[in-house]
């Protein structure tokens, strides 16, 4: 097997993987906080507590991934443009 078909092979492999993934769990955890939906801060004592709500996910700890995002968006065209 050439090297090239072997980086295409597995190029292939990977991509339908991660469409499958998106297919199955379409959220993944916010990584600004980590699936926390908020930011962790310390005390004067030094203990951790809760800080604010996340703004990248809202509070809620979850995304949308970029794949599903990339799906939505390619089905969102294609409904609007059979109309």
């Amino acid at each position: 097997m050439t090297p090239t078909l072997l980086a295409i092979t597995c190029l292939i492999i990977v991509t339908l993987g991660y469409a499958a993934m998106c297919a199955a769990s379409p959220f993944g955890r916010c990584r600004k906080c980590r699936g926390l939906g908020f930011a962790m801060k310390t005390d004067r004592k030094g203990r951790p507590r809760r800080g604010r709500p996340c703004r990248r996910c809202d509070g809620h700890g979850i995304r949308i991934r970029v794949g599903r995002h990339l799906y939505n968006a390619a089905a969102r065209l294609h409904r609007d443009g059979t109309r």
